[in-house]
């Protein structure tokens, strides 16, 4: 892109003419990938030297401010990155996501995954009672369950366990899983409130689910 790329006639989009400095940081803020002073003079409505010249003093002061955050020229583009001293804060922050234990909600959803698997969030919830909606993200998110296929009746996406999720549970495929499937309850034969904690008394899957993190 160059300077010429910018809108210049009123066939263009109008672009307000917002505060320098706090539209870059919005802009920033969202940006997966560095952007090019040209790009951001783009959306920010200001003349390319201008931004420029902003870019290159909000990284000075961000760096004088001693901020936990920089904002750096890499591969021809700016990009907000952690400030280095501070990385390791980062990494725990990360790291203790990872290894927080499963409510018991995300428990029991897994296993009827795991019992029933593929199956849809759909029948998952008229099993649980309860709506799993973000239980289920929260289960594919930490890489215990995925997207398996598509009913071809009702067009709801399946769900079955992860590779991930035997290595945790120290199996080599899911026939390894204790025998209680006729344990839970069969769709046509229960009621919304049936609790299907009541079945799931599984000592030795809720701990090697737990560790998992």
């Amino acid at each position: 892109m160059t300077e010429h790329d910018l809108p210049t006639g009123p066939h263009e989009l109008e672009l307000e003419m917002l505060e320098l400095l706090p539209a870059l940081e919005a802009v920033l803020m969202v940006a997966d990938q560095p952007l090019d002073h040209l790009t951001l003079a783009q959306a920010v409505g200001h003349p390319p030297i201008d931004v420029d010249n902003a870019l290159k003093s909000l990284a000075q002061q961000y760096t004088e401010q001693g901020r936990g955050f920089e904002l750096r020229n890499v591969a021809g583009g700016w990009r907000f990155f952690t400030r280095e001293e501070y990385a390791s804060a980062v990494e725990r922050f990360i790291l203790d996501g990872q290894q927080a234990r499963l409510t018991q909600a995300a428990l029991e959803t897994m296993a009827v995954v795991a019992y029933r698997q593929p199956i849809s969030r759909t029948r998952i919830s008229a099993i649980r009672g309860v709506n799993v909606d973000s239980v289920v993200r929260t289960l594919v998110t930490r890489g215990l369950i995925e997207e398996s296929d598509v009913d071809g009746e009702s067009g709801a996406i399946l769900y079955r366990t992860t590779s991930y999720f035997l290595e945790r549970m120290g199996m080599g495929s899911i026939s390894e899983l204790p025998d209680i499937a006729p344990l839970l309850p069969e769709l046509g034969d229960m009621d919304d409130e049936t609790p299907l904690a009541d079945a799931l008394v599984v000592d030795a899957s809720a701990e090697a689910a737990d560790d998992r993190g």
